[in-house]
Parts: structure tokens; C-alpha cells; sequence
């Protein structure tokens, strides 16, 4: 562990509406994949730590799920987790997306930051997709909704001021030695990546043709010499979205497996065999036993208002 006395170590959580590109810009910052990311919102369904370590000190990310409003107990769960994390942490970053239209979900995050004495890092992302000129714009939009402690125009998927962004965290955090070794870059399980690795290639390959209402349960995973044997669930809602995962002749099943497996590989470090099956379990999502079945836990926190 780190004992210069100049050495930061602390921790930061990225919010923000579903979609705002939290877990590119995380997987961008420390370098490695660990969240999933697709084109679909609410993709991350929970908490996940990762960590970021340099030479003058050590961020500890959390990447919560997009606060929006909650259909079922699912979605109370991962509203909970991201407003729940806002008082436990040194800094918090702001995701939004390069406009001046500052909508109700947006309106809600910045009652929640009112409550809370953390400071915030406004991260205005995707500022690859606009002219340069019109960030100032936005800037000035939301300065007069809240007193920022500092406000950063980045591009995650280009790494654009991503740099910048961590001096600035780095400014807000504690003086103290390093939480964790520095060769520790999350503190997930091993399934839960692989998993997770899975649902987003499931997602990004049927596109609108099945709701978010999937999950991937690892029923197995063995090492043999230089190859891991995985057994893998997804699991749906209907009987009409498993015929589509399933696909003619069990081919989208196949396409799935195939884009998973190289990540999967890259992760492990060895050859994957991997086996895929479908099945059906009703309003999953609104079941605290299948929940906590999938990996998320409740616990202690109480249900949405």
C-alpha cells in the first residue's frame, strides 16, 4: 500500500439518466471493460466498484444503475442503489447529455444532489456529437440550476478531457494510502462479469425485439488444464421471447455465444466452451427471491416512496 503522505485515495459515483454513457465512460477511465453498455437504458442493474490507480492516488468508482422512475421492484432496487450512494462516497460525477432542455429526470437527480452536501462534478458526455461552440451553451443551462464544483465537457467513447476530469476528482478526494492493491481493478465476481458479458451481447443482438426483461444466471463454471467450461441461463419473461433468443434453428442463440465468448476469453485469459439455455420465469422482476437469485440483493435498503 501507498504510504506518501501527498497520496489521495477516495471514492467516486457516477449518476445520471439511463443512457447518459455511465459505464463507457467508467470502462474508458480505468482502461478494462466491466460494465456492459448497449443502446438500451437502464442496462446496469447494480453497484458496480471499480477502481483506478495512479501514481498520486486511488479512485474508487461506483457505477450505479440510471435513476429514473420505478415500474416494479427491479427498478425500485436499482433507483435505490443510485440515490442510496450519493451520501457514501467523496465525489459525486453528473452525467448528462450535451442540451439545454433539462427535463423532469433531470429535475428529480437535482433535487436529490439539493440534499446532499457532497460535492458535484458536472460531466456534460457525448460532446462528440455537437459543435464545439454549443457546449458553452449547456454549461450555462445547467449553472443555474445548481452550484457545481466544477463543470467538464468530455466524450467517453472518443476519451476526449477524460484526462481533466481526473484531476478533478482527484482534487475532492481525502489524503490517505490506497484502498486496494494496485493491480485490483473491480471488486466483482468473476460470474457476475461473464454473466453480465452475456446479457449485453443478448441485448445488443435482439435489439427492440425483447424488453429489458432479461437476466443471465451462471449455473456453472469449471476450469479443466487451459479451458473453462461455462454453463450460462438467460432467462426471460415470456414464451414468446424465449422462441425469439432462441432464434430459427437455435441460431440467435448461436450469435450470442459467439460474441460473448472472445470477451469472455479476453476476461479469463483461456479458451471458453460455452453452453447457453433459455428459460422462462414470469414477472421475474418483481420477485425478491428471483432477484436475489440474479445477484441483486436488496438488503437494507426500503422500497421507493
Amino acid at each position: 500500500m501507498n504510504e506518501n503522505p501527498s497520496y489521495k485515495s477516495g471514492f467516486a459515483t457516477l449518476i445520471g439518466r439511463p443512457n447518459v454513457g455511465k459505464s463507457t465512460l467508467m470502462n474508458h477511465l480505468i482502461g478494462q471493460k466491466i460494465a456492459i453498455t448497449s443502446n438500451k437504458p437502464q442496462t446496469t442493474r447494480n453497484r458496480i466498484q471499480t477502481v483506478l490507480t495512479l501514481k498520486e492516488g486511488q479512485i474508487v468508482f461506483l457505477d450505479t444503475p440510471g435513476i429514473h422512475k420505478a415500474k416494479n421492484k427491479l427498478g425500485n432496487y436499482m433507483v435505490n442503489v443510485a440515490e442510496h450512494t450519493l451520501n457514501e462516497v467523496d465525489v459525486i460525477l453528473w452525467l448528462v447529455e450535451p442540451t439545454t432542455y433539462i427535463g423532469a429526470g433531470e429535475r428529480h437527480i437535482i433535487e436529490q444532489l439539493k440534499k446532499t452536501k457532497t460535492p458535484v462534478i458536472l460531466v456534460i458526455n457525448k460532446t462528440d456529437t455537437v459543435k464545439k461552440e454549443e457546449v458553452l451553451t449547456f454549461i450555462d443551462a445547467y449553472r443555474k440550476e445548481l452550484d457545481f464544483q466544477e463543470i467538464v465537457p468530455v466524450s467517453a467513447l472518443k476519451g476526449y478531457n477524460t484526462d481533466v476530469l481526473i484531476q478533478c476528482i482527484l482534487k475532492y478526494l481525502p489524503y490517505g494510502p490506497a484502498f486496494y492493491d494496485e493491480d485490483t481493478i473491480t471488486d466483482q465476481p468473476m460470474r457476475q462479469i461473464v454473466a453480465e458479458l452475456i446479457r449485453e451481447k443478448a441485448l445488443r443482438l435482439l435489439e427492440e425485439e425483447i424488453p429489458h426483461g432479461i437476466a443471465v444466471s451462471i449455473e456453472s463454471m469449471k476450469e479443466r488444464r487451459n479451458i473453462c467450461d461455462i454453463e450460462a441461463t438467460i432467462v426471460c419473461e415470456k414464451d414468446s421471447h424465449k422462441g425469439i433468443i432462441i432464434g430459427k434453428g437455435g441460431q440467435m442463440l448461436k450469435k450470442i455465444g459467439s460474441a460473448a465468448r472472445p470477451e469472455i476469453e479476453d476476461l479469463l485469459e483461456m479458451q471458453v466452451n460455452l453452453q447457453l439455455w433459455v428459460k422462462v420465469k414470469k414477472d421475474w422482476r418483481d420477485s425478491d427471491f428471483l432477484l436475489k437469485n440474479f445477484g441483486y440483493n436488496p438488503k437494507d435498503i426500503k422500497p421507493c416512496e
